[in-house]
């Protein structure tokens, strides 16, 4: 395994949980890192985005306070999601407030900016790039980033097509530092696969849908547990970046799933009101959501996928 830096030595689950845009909040980002695993919300979920300064030190003050009545579970460092796409206006504003309390991990979105590493190392932080393929993530590497997020076929959201399989291998031919694996991940069996395969990290968001904590509709919950990977449509017509979204949602805005129009490339938008109906009509969400069978808190889905994970580990040994 690649030596990892000291903010991610000391997970109990080797796992992140993906920021989900309009869904993550405070509260899920909080049950995920008391349980062990890396937790992470989009700055763009904060609106307005004064918010986002409450939100940092609701999290920032609630860890510490955890860490300093369980000196023997320690929480798990948090993450914030940035776009870095033109389109995102917010960007500098909420640069500022992740400066403000030092955020341990940044992701970065849709694009990498050297000046965005910089500032984050300026205040000790890591940067996460998340990449479809590798030349991609050579690209984000040379920019500056410290680690990667490989964003593999069937994951929520916006992902990639590329297998899995091919994804690592290529990755791990030239850059042995932090690298995530995103795709369909639901199960503890699969984040023992993800590090069978050369990954360091297991990225999940979809199962996390489906959680207590989850600021997502009843019906999107309900959809998440009553789906499986037959009802994942991957289309780019709704931001023009492709992604995967659930089928009755597609149905429920009046489209045919397998008949969507063809779009011409256009503007990105994610931070506007097209892109939150997008994500709040539309519901993004990953293959993997056959392993999902029950609404529940974040805290027991992480017990439960740890309890197999290790399970998993046991039987190939």
């Amino acid at each position: 395994m690649p030596r990892l830096p000291a903010v991610l030595q000391k997970l109990r689950l080797p796992l992140i949980g993906a920021p989900l845009f309009l869904i993550s909040n405070p509260q899920l980002v909080i049950a995920q890192c008391q349980a062990g695993i890396v937790g992470s919300m989009p700055a763009l979920n904060a609106r307005p985005a004064a918010q986002l300064d409450d939100w940092l030190a609701e999290i920032t003050e609630t860890l510490a306070a955890w860490d300093a009545a369980h000196p023997d579970l320690p929480s798990a460092p948090f993450a914030i999601n940035q776009i870095v796409h033109r389109s995102n206006n917010r960007l500098e504003q909420d640069m500022a407030v992740c400066a403000k309390y030092q955020v341990p991990l940044v992701i970065t979105s849709l694009g990498a900016r050297a000046d965005v590493n910089q500032a984050v190392h300026g205040w000790g932080g890591m940067v996460l790039h998340d990449v479809i393929n590798n030349k991609f993530a050579h690209k984000a590497i040379e920019k500056g980033a410290d680690g990667l997020i490989a964003v593999a076929a069937g994951a929520g959201g916006h992902a990639g097509s590329k297998s899995p399989f091919a994804l690592v291998q290529e990755i791990r031919q030239w850059f042995d530092g932090p690298l995530a694996l995103s795709g369909a991940i639901a199960s503890g069996g699969a984040i023992l696969a993800a590090q069978a395969m050369g990954a360091d990290f297991a990225y999940m968001g979809s199962a996390f849908i489906a959680t207590h904590e989850a600021r997502a509709s009843a019906a999107y919950k309900q959809a998440v547990v009553a789906c499986n990977s037959d009802d994942i449509v991957y289309t780019d017509l709704f931001t023009g970046v492709h992604g995967n979204y659930l089928a009755p949602s597609i149905r429920a805005a009046g489209l045919d799933p397998a008949q969507l129009p063809q779009v011409e490339p256009g503007t990105m938008n994610f931070g506007g009101d097209a892109a939150a109906k997008t994500w709040k009509d539309i519901w993004g969400c990953g293959q993997g959501i056959g392993a999902i069978d029950k609404i529940q808190s974040a805290g027991e889905l992480i017990a439960q996928l740890q309890a197999a994970y290790h399970a998993a580990r046991q039987r190939l040994c």
